[in-house]
């Protein structure tokens, strides 16, 4: 009998334990951006002075955490077109959207890397070392849908 109540115990607590897990993994850490907060405030860096430029944009929605600075994503749309943003910006390569949680249905990490190897959107520089080590990374579909993520850079990648 005490072996059943041990049994129960152990893989009760392991149940709690998982589910404690899997809320804190996806939903716990992330705050929605309000569209007036300063991490809506997307930039671009210009490929012929290296500095960044306010990036247009409207419908801005996005999430972000205190936890990890790779947490930041964000959904938007843009007037400004490819060809002139390839012309006039600095393109990120090896630009590698991260999955991110249920929490903004509008940004899926799987398409917009599927776009971006098809070559019908393109990825753009918004900001290095946002934080050491990390770049925000802008991509732009051929439609003007935009969405922002924060990427691990050349300091830490290998």
């Amino acid at each position: 009998m005490n072996g059943k109540i041990v049994g129960v115990f152990l893989v009760g607590s392991g149940l709690i334990a998982g589910a404690a897990l899997y809320y804190l993994q996806l939903y716990a850490f992330y705050e929605p951006v309000d569209s007036a907060a300063p991490e809506a405030e997307i930039t671009i860096i210009a490929s012929a002075t290296g500095a960044p430029e306010p990036f247009i944009l409207n419908d801005f929605e996005g999430i972000d955490s205190d936890s990890s600075p790779i947490r930041y994503r964000a959904c938007f749309t843009t007037p400004m077109s490819l060809p002139m943003l390839t012309e006039t910006y600095i393109v990120y390569d090896g630009a590698v959207p991260l999955n991110g949680p249920p929490g903004l249905p509008c940004f899926d990490a799987r398409e917009i890397g599927e776009t971006l190897e098809r070559e019908e959107a393109v990825a753009f520089l918004s900001a290095k070392n946002i934080v050491d080590g990390v770049d925000r990374v802008i991509a732009v579909f051929e439609d003007g849908r935009a969405f922002a993520w924060h990427q691990l850079n050349e300091k830490y990648s290998e």
